[in-house]
């Protein structure tokens, strides 16, 4: 039984906002509060409502020790990669940004020459404020006053933790997260951090699993807590995912978070032939070792091509599809992804499409793309999924297809909480089989898709290639 069982999960993601109560002994949520995460267009630049999360999570603990049966025995924290804080002394120095602003290119050119190569810090050029350094060099050039008040430069899960605990902190998964601010190979901060003069500004280094201390009195007294509860540094969302399935070193796996984007990790990778070019990089897992990457904004198109309550994709839309070849090109997340300079469109019109047929482009389409990750990764070993794609069941279908591997879903409902909660673990030696963390999957139930699939696929990937 593990030592800290009812972790309260803190999970912040680009679309939705959660705070959560996960058992480490069953591996399952007990509670789950949600609420969107609403960008403010108020002020200098788009932004995160750091107020109104404040207030979420607030409301949100205080339920889960009023209403649990259960004690809350330590909190963790996970968050989109992406975000960085500028943090003075009592607060935000400036709010914090929404990385798809691209107003954040007005100073690429400038922020190109100190910018460190790819075979540094295996992190891709991304638009707007996708690279967190690219974001901190705008705000530095645009509100130079107010960037000099920052008395740190810490990562998004980071800021979370301040928060609770009052202790400043950095993290090699989120910094590993296309931030072009870490390098992977030598496990510490890159040369970007000393070219633009933030050296004395970058918070303390410290792995995802430390506690950085209690939570704040103020807070305890908030939520009606009258006893210290041990607060862990946080962790990139995606490497929460993977978190799970490297615990017990069982050799080679590719790892499928899914959300608003769809990042595919590939343990045990090479990353020498890595092409920044199609949104492949490097990761870094929460033991600080580097993992070949790749990824496209997936959730995010998914909502575009099928909307936001698809309807089923059952096997007579599929057999329509693929007859008539109804196809989705990529991407309609411009300069993202496998195939970043490709214009996203449909072969057939759209709106002449029945909602189950729309449904089902959009399913192949995610699962093609996924297999194109897979495929740039050079991935070996079983394909475990996590989060939301987990429910479709054609998009399993066509990565087993596609893989020839096996292929298995998460049970739990979202990939990041059951990995977070791991880091209050004081034993770590467990795998993810023993008691601390259950086997969080099981083989789907694959129906082959058949030779009329395969054609299918061949011609979208030819023509995704001439597109993109």
């Amino acid at each position: 039984m593990p030592d800290r069982r009812f972790v309260a999960v803190l999970d912040i993601g680009k679309t939705n906002v959660k705070v959560l109560l996960h058992d480490l002994a069953t591996g399952t949520d007990l509670a789950v509060r949600t609420t969107p995460n609403v960008v403010r267009q108020d002020g200098p630049y788009p932004h995160f409502d750091i107020v109104a999360m404040q207030g979420f999570f607030l409301d949100g603990l205080a339920d889960l020790v009023r209403e649990g049966a259960e004690p809350i025995d330590a909190i963790s924290i996970t968050a989109h990669g992406g975000s960085g804080v500028l943090l003075g002394e009592t607060g935000l120095a400036l709010p914090v940004l929404d990385y798809e602003y691209r107003g954040v290119d007005a100073t690429r050119a400038d922020y190109d020459r100190i910018r460190p190569p790819f075979s540094e810090t295996f992190s891709p050029s991304l638009p707007g404020g996708l690279n967190a350094g690219a974001q901190f060099f705008w705000q530095q050039q645009t509100f130079p006053d107010a960037f000099d008040r920052a008395r740190w430069i810490m990562m998004y899960p980071q800021y979370w933790a301040w928060w609770l605990t009052g202790v400043a902190a950095n993290e090699a998964t989120s910094l590993g997260s296309h931030t072009d601010l870490w390098n992977p190979q030598v496990r510490n901060f890159s040369s970007l951090v000393e070219r633009a003069g933030w050296s004395g500004r970058m918070a303390p280094l410290r792995s995802a699993f430390d506690i950085l201390g209690d939570l704040r009195p103020e807070i305890a007294s908030r939520l009606g807590i009258d006893r210290s509860i041990p607060v862990a540094c946080g962790i990139h969302d995606s490497n929460a995912s993977l978190l799970p399935h490297i615990i017990g070193d069982a050799g080679p796996v590719s790892v499928v978070s899914t959300g608003t984007w769809v990042i595919v990790f590939a343990t045990g990778g090479s990353m020498a032939h890595l092409d920044a070019a199609r949104d492949t990089l490097v990761n870094v897992d929460a033991f600080g070792r580097p993992v070949p990457s790749a990824r496209f904004m997936g959730g995010r198109e998914f909502e575009i091509l099928a909307g936001k309550q698809p309807a089923s994709s059952d096997r007579l839309a599929l057999a329509e599809v693929l007859e008539r070849g109804i196809m989705v090109l990529p991407t309609f997340a411009p300069g993202n992804g496998p195939f970043p300079h490709g214009v996203g469109r449909w072969t057939h019109a759209a709106d002449g499409l029945s909602a189950a047929e729309r449904t089902v482009a959009a399913s192949l389409y995610a699962g093609l793309m996924t297999a194109t990750c897979l495929d740039l990764l050079q991935a070996t070993g079983p394909t475990i999924v996590e989060g939301p794609f987990t429910r479709n069941i054609l998009y399993l279908d066509v990565l087993q297809a596609m893989t020839g591997r096996s292929v298995t879903g998460s049970h739990s409902t979202t990939g990041t909480s059951g990995g977070a909660a791991l880091l209050v673990l004081k034993d770590r030696s467990q795998s993810h089989e023993g008691a601390a963390c259950p086997s969080p999957s099981s083989v789907f139930e694959s129906e082959p898709l058949g030779s009329s699939f395969k054609a299918y696929a061949a011609r979208w990937m030819t023509a995704a290639r001439a597109e993109g």
